[in-house]
């Protein structure tokens, strides 16, 4: 018989990430950044001038962040234990949105965090790409963790049976970004692990 399957995002879910791109920034790249909400292209601007980072560099310097400051991540309070305690139980997979090259090096970040995972990456809307995660494991039942709002709307629409779970453990951005389960599009929102894992554990 088959298992339970957990997808999980990566950043803001089970590793910091903002906190650690606003240092980077901040500390060597001559870009101040204050984020309010989601929205990256508001939040940086050049220090010498106070203009705003043009799109391309955004994601440039996200790139950049990437290629070179992953070690600087910690995770999220809980999140490794409670992915591992979820993990006697159901296959706990990853579907983070990094370029696909980048997959094996956040499966070996992952690791070496104490989390050993399948990854999955994905770019744009993660609910086409859940549905073939789901195809592949044929689970008994399935739980999906994201920090984004746009993301549990994108799997509502194209797999509605899974449990949905919004959880974002980074302060810095959790009280302003759009709520999920505010706008209908997941079970529940959840921000500590110590109390998003007995209610997946219950879901299960």
């Amino acid at each position: 018989m088959s298992r339970p399957l957990v997808i999980s995002d990566c950043d803001e879910v089970i590793l910091h990430m903002v906190t650690h791109f606003k240092d980077w920034l901040e500390e060597s790249q001559g870009i101040d950044f204050n984020l309010e909400g989601n929205n990256f292209g508001e939040a940086m601007r050049w220090r010498e001038t106070g203009e705003l980072v043009a799109p391309q560099d955004v994601w440039r310097k996200l790139g950049g962040f990437f290629d070179t400051e992953m070690d600087r991540q910690l995770p999220i309070a809980g999140a490794v234990d409670a992915l591992n305690e979820l993990s006697e139980h159901a296959d706990v997979v990853v579907l983070t949105n990094l370029v696909d090259f980048r997959r094996d090096q956040r499966a070996e970040q992952l690791a070496a965090h104490g989390l050993n995972a399948k990854v999955y990456t994905n770019q744009g809307p993660k609910g086409p790409a859940l549905q073939k995660i789901l195809e592949e494991f044929s689970p008994s039942r399935a739980l999906f963790i994201d920090d984004l709002a746009q993301h549990h709307h994108s799997v509502k629409e194209t797999a509605p049976d899974v449990v949905r779970l919004h959880f974002c453990g980074e302060p810095m951005i959790a009280g302003s970004i759009t709520c999920a389960h505010k706008e209908g599009h997941a079970d529940a929102r959840i921000d500590q692990w110590n109390k998003a894992l007995p209610w997946l554990m219950e879901r299960l």
